[in-house]
């Protein structure tokens, strides 16, 4: 593995050639196993991006990954989601037995079929990688063998139906990846409980702050970066404890501390817009009468 170095793979051909492996079978779609790849002696730098989707089932890797500005260590057993263009770093890296799958694929490959707009929603393409997927024993299994019988289709006599086959065994491996995630919200749910409440204690002292009247209303993004935890993570999560996205929760705080203002307050309703972040008193009404059916002077007037 070469250092100080960037570089992004355009096609799964050129990514096979860096792995020291055969050309593959199809140039838009592969599986890989890990058993087979020599990272030591390989062509791929620290620092790689996929100019495709890559899915990663590893076990047995000693080392870092760097996703954004953090570091995170990786244990056995863990699945990680590469959207296109994502840039992964890997340091102290110590050659082993690397062993585990990795499947990529093109966005051309599945674009004609359902999956070509599905898989831009599912948010764990969108997760960091402290936010890996972690199999148990049962879950491992399920993965490796669809990633086998991946592997077996893909590499076998293409007939006008193989496009078909590898469409499907790609969309059932993220739909239980998806069922898996879903467990682990579950199973973790104490770390999930201990992130919402620091949501919430984040969004309550933006307020009590007054960081709105000089940043403006807050964002996902400024939640995400605090918290450690990607955008996407953190609106799975939320919604998987809650029932409600990241924004919707803003917007229920928001709407709230509008309710209070225009009750024990004799501010008008434009300056409760300024002090609640927004820019125009209009965007202020607008989400108002969006949540509560009535507009901030027909609720002060329920009131009188």
């Amino acid at each position: 593995m070469k250092s100080n170095m960037h570089h992004v793979f355009h096609s799964v051909a050129e990514l096979h050639s860096a792995l020291l492996l055969k050309k593959p079978t199809n140039p838009l779609v592969s599986v890989v196993r890990l058993d087979d790849v020599d990272l030591k002696n390989s062509n791929i730098v620290e620092t790689t991006a996929f100019n495709f989707y890559t899915i990663f089932l590893k076990k047995n890797f000693d080392g870092k990954v760097k996703y954004g500005q953090q570091y995170y260590d990786f244990d056995s057993g863990t699945m990680t989601f590469f959207a296109p263009k994502q840039l992964i770093t890997v340091q102290d890296y110590k050659p082993s037995k690397l062993e585990g799958w990795m499947l990529v694929v093109h966005s051309d490959f599945i674009q004609n079929y359902p999956l070509g707009k599905k898989i831009r929603d599912y948010g764990f393409f969108g997760y960091a990688a402290n936010e890996a997927l972690h199999l148990s024993d049962m879950e491992e299994q399920t993965i490796y063998g669809i990633m086998k019988n991946l592997q077996q289709e893909i590499e076998a006599i293409i007939d006008r139906y193989t496009q078909d086959v590898v469409v499907a065994h790609i969309d059932l491996l993220l739909n239980y990846c998806n069922r898996f995630y879903n467990r682990q919200f579950i199973t973790r749910k104490k770390v999930s409980n201990d992130l919402l409440i620091k949501f919430e204690s984040l969004l309550a002292h933006y307020f009590a702050d007054g960081i709105q009247t000089k940043s403006g209303l807050p964002s996902v993004q400024y939640f995400s970066e605090h918290l450690l935890v990607s955008a996407n993570y953190l609106n799975d999560m939320l919604k998987n404890l809650t029932g409600l996205t990241t924004q919707q929760q803003i917007h229920n705080y928001i709407i709230d501390k509008a309710k209070e203002l225009l009750s024990t307050t004799n501010l008008s309703v434009s300056e409760i817009a300024f002090e609640l972040g927004f820019e125009y008193s209009q965007s202020f009404n607008k989400l108002f009468k969006n949540k509560t059916q009535l507009t901030p002077l027909e609720f002060r007037q329920s009131f009188n």
